[in-house]
C-alpha cells in the first residue's frame, strides 16, 4: 500500500488497479516463477553410468507353462526300460501248441506276431526246425500256433489232403473268420496273394457273415468260388 501511494498519479490512473488486485497479481507471478524454476531444475541433464558387462554361464531358464493347468506328465512308451507294457485288456488270445516249452493259452497285446507268441510260450525247444514258420505274421484273436508237429500248417491248425482238396483238421471246413494266411494258402487254387486278400477283406468288413460273401474278395471268380465253397465256412 505504501508503495502504491508513492507512485505518481498518472501511473496509478494508467494501471487502473486497486491495491488488492495488484497484490493478487504479485502472488500469481511469484507462484509462476516458482513452477518455472522447479520445471527447469527437474529437467536438467544428469550423467548416466554405463551398465557393467557380465561374463560367465547364463542361469538355467525354466520352461514357461502355456496355461494355468498342471504340468503334463511324460507318457510311458512300450518297450522302453521302466515303462509298463500294454494292458492285457483288449488283447488277443492264442493257443500255442507243439514243441514249445510252455504250450497253452496265452494272452498277447493287439498286433502281436507269431514270434511274440513263441516268446510267451517260453520259446521253441532245442533242435526244432522252424524254417517253414512265418514268425513275422500278425496274429488274430482265437488263433492256434502249432510248432514242430508233422502235417501241421505253420501258424495254424493242421491240414490234411482229402479227395475233394485240402480241408481243416479232422475233415472240417476252414473257418473264413479265423483262418490264417497259411491255412487259406493250403486250400486248392488259393495262393499267398489271394489268401492275403481274404484276410484283408475280413479285417475291413469285420469277418464273413456267409460263405457267399467270399465272391466279393478280389481274385475269386465263380469257378474258384464253387471249388472253395464246400471247403470253407463263415
Amino acid at each position: 500500500m505504501a508503495l502504491w501511494e508513492r507512485l505518481p498519479v498518472w501511473v496509478q490512473a494508467r494501471c487502473g488497479l486497486t491495491p488488492r488486485s495488484l497484490a493478487a497479481l504479485s502472488v500469481v507471478l511469484i507462484v509462476a516463477v516458482g513452477f518455472a524454476v522447479q520445471h527447469f531444475w527437474a529437467g536438467r541433464p544428469e550423467p548416466v553410468r554405463a551398465p557393467e558387462r557380465v561374463t560367465g554361464p547364463a542361469p538355467p531358464v525354466r520352461a514357461a507353462s502355456s496355461g494355468p493347468g498342471p504340468t503334463p506328465t511324460p507318457v510311458p512308451v512300450a518297450g522302453v526300460s521302466g515303462a509298463p507294457g500294454p494292458s492285457p485288456s483288449g488283447g488277443i488270445v492264442v493257443d500255442v501248441s507243439g514243441k514249445v516249452r510252455r504250450p497253452g493259452i496265452h494272452r498277447l497285446p493287439p498286433g502281436s506276431r507269431v514270434a511274440d507268441a513263441l516268446a510267451a510260450a517260453g520259446g521253441v525247444r532245442d533242435g526244432v526246425d522252424v524254417t517253414g514258420l512265418n514268425r513275422a505274421r500278425v496274429l488274430m484273436d482265437g488263433e492256434q500256433v502249432v510248432v514242430g508237429v508233422p502235417g501241421a500248417v505253420p501258424g495254424g491248425a493242421a491240414l490234411v489232403a482229402g479227395g475233394g482238396g485240402s480241408v481243416g483238421a479232422g475233415g472240417a471246413p476252414v473257418s473264413l473268420g479265423s483262418a490264417t494266411v497259411d491255412q487259406l494258402d493250403a486250400l486248392p487254387g488259393v495262393g499267398p496273394v489271394l489268401a492275403q486278400h481274404i484276410v484283408d477283406y475280413r479285417a475291413q468288413h469285420g469277418g464273413f457273415r456267409s460263405v457267399d460273401e467270399l465272391r466279393e474278395v478280389n481274385g475269386i471268380g465263380d469257378r474258384r468260388f464253387e471249388d472253395l465253397r464246400p471247403l470253407v465256412r463263415p
